[in-house]
């Protein structure tokens, strides 16, 4: 299935996206009476493996009574909300594209290399990111996400993509000059609205394999980064696994995987244009849907 928020009379609303629009899924459950049904998106991830039934019938009536139209809903008249609201944890791993370790003279990692972001850089398929004025070298990276369904610890590499309840996309905004001010990343990471996820979040039962989706980024109508998540250094079952050997996984935590080459950064230093007011920035990755999203000044 792939899910959507979306904003309604000033609240976010779950909606599931199909070939025939975004069916309203609080409106729909009220009128057939599934009052037990989980209406946000992070008690759908908690509670998937017993509610996927109720979803798929309430799809399938939907779909069998036209005359219900009202819970029907253009996706181009929506005001998008971030696929994933309030994740407990994002995680993100630096350098793991091996074309994107060669681009930027960096050894390629023996382990994954994490670093965190916050709350507060989530934002949404749409909205305007803010370019911050305390640099001048915002970048762009398409990276696929892991979204965690279930509580995750000291799972094996075999076992956990079972963990796993879908994926998504983001931009993982960076701005290269504060990045690399110091040996930690951190400050480069977590400027405010520097994660639009979204549009849709999609079960891993209709991605299929993650390790073999195929990536990008457009920058004004410009491919700037084309790759394919095979290029991964540590692939999702690793990820998860490693990141599972050193904390507890929680259902709606999730897990930036990097991204691959063609980012700013990795041009020679006199082709490095980094990201301007006004630029709209687009990342798709197969199965998952577009993103999109323009910067301002601040």
């Amino acid at each position: 299935m792939k899910f959507i928020n979306f904003i309604h009379n000033d609240e976010i609303r779950l909606g599931i996206k199909t070939d025939r629009g975004v069916l309203h899924v609080s409106e729909a459950a009220n009128h057939w009476g599934a009052n037990n049904m989980p209406l946000h998106i992070h008690c759908v991830i908690e509670k998937f493996e017993t509610a996927q039934h109720q979803f798929q019938q309430l799809l399938h009536l939907a779909m069998e009574n036209p005359e219900y139209s009202s819970f029907w809903l253009r996706e181009e008249e929506l005001t998008l909300a971030p696929c994933i609201t309030s994740p407990g944890k994002i995680i993100c791993v630096g350098l793991n594209y091996l074309r994107h370790a060669e681009e930027t003279n960096s050894p390629v990692p023996e382990f994954p290399i994490l670093f965190n972001k916050f709350s507060n850089t989530i934002a949404a398929p749409g909205q305007d990111i803010v370019l911050p004025k305390t640099s001048s070298k915002v970048d762009y990276e398409a990276e696929l996400v892991i979204v965690i369904g279930q509580k995750t610890k000291y799972v094996s590499k075999e076992e956990a993509l079972h963990h796993v309840f879908g994926y998504c996309n983001v931009n993982d905004l960076s701005a290269r000059d504060l990045q690399l001010r110091t040996s930690q990343w951190m400050l480069g990471k977590i400027c405010d609205h520097f994660s639009p996820l979204g549009p849709y979040l999609v079960t891993a039962d209709e991605v299929g394999n993650p390790n073999q989706l195929e990536i990008k980024c457009i920058v004004n109508g410009e491919v700037r980064q084309h790759s394919n998540t095979s290029d991964m250094i540590f692939k999702c079952d690793e990820i998860v696994s490693y990141i599972s050997q050193h904390l507890t996984l929680e259902p709606g935590d999730i897990i930036l995987t990097g991204t691959p080459e063609g980012v700013v950064l990795g041009n020679p230093p006199e082709e490095q244009i980094y990201l301007q007011p006004n630029d709209v920035v687009t990342i798709e990755i197969e199965k998952l849907g577009s993103l999109t999203n323009r910067m301002v000044e601040e």
